[in-house]
């Protein structure tokens, strides 16, 4: 073998391991490496990072979506999408501002903004269709001058409870069955925008839900 033939390979050959080294470094390795390859691995490590877990609500961006202060992925925070419930849209491009929107995302803001809360994930799904994780948030020692909220009050169900938002009936969880109760006793207290709703604002799939809904016309 000529010297040149040989002075090539071993260029060839340092190439190679300084790649590999690179590789090994490398921030793209250690993100490969901390990708989940399954839906159940996800999910696991959904529930070891924020599952019974208490964090500071840093952001509102509606009644029903709220930013905590742990990173989540290329993300500086984690979204929180309310499990079983949904309130009127307030930035959605598409539909615009809804009929007590403002209000209900006031309301959230009131109660979680700059709040600890303690976080609760669903064994069977923890994101939603937007990547947004889906939990119960559970409100620490907050206090209200016009609303009675127990110690350990469930953000998600104090908004039902006072009228700031529809049981979601789209997607099944284990409070089904509560939500929709709790939304029922709204409904007959005429509390928030139960009391001056019509059919017209209320969104599509609950219209297509509940055809039969007593309201003003």
């Amino acid at each position: 073998m000529s010297r040149r033939r040989r002075t090539i390979i071993l260029v060839l050959c340092l190439l190679v391991i300084a790649a590999l080294l690179w590789l090994d470094h490398s921030p793209l390795r250690r993100k490969w490496q901390a990708s989940p390859q399954t839906g159940e691995q996800a999910k696991a490590l959904d529930f070891e990072k924020y599952h019974a877990k208490t964090f500071t609500v840093v952001n509102i961006v509606d009644g029903d979506t709220i930013d905590i202060d742990i990173p989540d992925g290329r993300y500086e925070r984690t979204r929180i999408r309310l499990w079983g419930i949904d309130t009127p849209e307030t930035k959605n491009p598409k539909i615009g501002t809804m009929y007590f929107g403002p209000e209900a995302a006031e309301f959230t803001t009131k109660l979680a903004l700059e709040k600890e809360v303690t976080v609760y994930l669903e064994e069977h799904r923890t994101r939603g269709k937007y990547g947004r994780l889906l939990a119960y948030v559970k409100l620490l020692d907050v206090k209200l001058p016009d609303v009675k909220l127990p110690d350990g009050s469930i953000l998600n169900q104090v908004l039902l409870t006072e009228g700031f938002a529809y049981a979601d009936l789209r997607f099944r969880h284990s409070f089904y069955h509560k939500y929709k109760q709790l939304e029922a006793s709204a409904r007959r207290q005429k509390k928030g925008l139960w009391q001056n709703v019509t059919r017209d604002q209320l969104p599509e799939w609950l219209q297509k839900r509940k055809p039969n809904l007593l309201l003003k016309k």
